[in-house]
């Protein structure tokens, strides 16, 4: 992988972490589109914790806020009620689903889950589940009435944007609304949620970087460098965005652009 390449990705990586549009299966699908090299799922993961900075830069005081409040807690119980104290253990209890999935099936996620015609379908089929998302949802409620039910309901929908495609911010936001948030608290929470399981799946991913013909480390460090400034951006359109508008527009990208790679790829144009 060249600089250029680096950066393209690093970017894109960056923009569609947070956007409900799937960045794993971009990073599969982009390089395709352009001839390149596949840069590999440990590029894919190691480039995430760029965009996880991301999101510890611009919740650094919710998140100071519930790390203390939750510490706190084991100590006194007065404080095990508070909402700060709950969303700590919500966050902590919703990654072990993404974490055992991610063990038990990580030779099928670094290989066969990279498979064109299966992105493709994932991001078409699983734009229906979004649309749903939105017929059905109340959006009445914000992240101070979550519950341990919605914290495991959502970390279970989280390991299922495991296959690329599926997009973690699309399956965690829509879990949110057919439980009934509001969008931007929906994607606040899930933006929050998504940190234990993708610094975690990074770090585990490192071992890999380099070998089998992926990216090395300078294109990655590159990579991640430009995905945290990128993942920054995303993050603070998504909050904005969704204040006044639905999650549609991205089913309409996903829908055509999985077509897109059906077409391509079973004519042979990408592999």
């Amino acid at each position: 992988m060249d600089v250029l390449q680096a950066i393209v990705l690093g970017i894109v990586q960056g923009l569609t972490e947070f956007l409900p549009i799937s960045s794993s299966g971009h990073l599969r699908v982009v390089p395709a589109f352009f001839g390149w090299e596949d840069p590999g799922a440990a590029f894919t993961a190691v480039t995430q914790i760029g965009t996880m900075l991301a999101v510890l830069v611009y919740f650094r005081s919710d998140l100071w806020r519930i790390a203390t409040t939750w510490f706190g807690s084991l100590r006194d119980p007065a404080l095990r009620s508070d909402i700060d104290a709950r969303v700590g253990w919500y966050i902590l209890l919703g990654t072990l689903p993404i974490s055992v999935v991610g063990l038990a099936f990580s030779a099928q996620i670094e290989s066969g889950a990279r498979d064109l015609y299966l992105i493709g379908s994932a991001l078409i089929l699983f734009s229906f589940v979004m649309l749903a998302a939105e017929r059905f949802a109340t959006r009445e409620r914000e992240i101070e009435t979550l519950t341990l039910r919605d914290g495991i309901v959502i970390g279970c929908a989280q390991a299922i944007a495991l296959i690329p495609g599926v997009s973690r911010s699309g399956a965690t936001i829509s879990a949110g609304l057919f439980l009934g948030l509001a969008r931007p608290a929906a994607a606040r929470y899930s933006f929050l949620l998504s940190i234990p399981a993708v610094v975690l799946s990074g770090v585990f991913e490192l071992r890999n970087i380099g070998e089998g013909g992926s990216a090395g480390a300078g294109a990655t460090l590159i990579a991640t460098v430009l995905a945290f400034a990128a993942g920054y951006a995303s993050i603070a359109f998504l909050l904005k965005f969704l204040v006044d508008h639905t999650i549609s527009v991205f089913v309409a990208y996903r829908i055509v652009l999985g077509l897109l790679v059906l077409v391509l790829a079973g004519t042979g144009i990408i592999a």
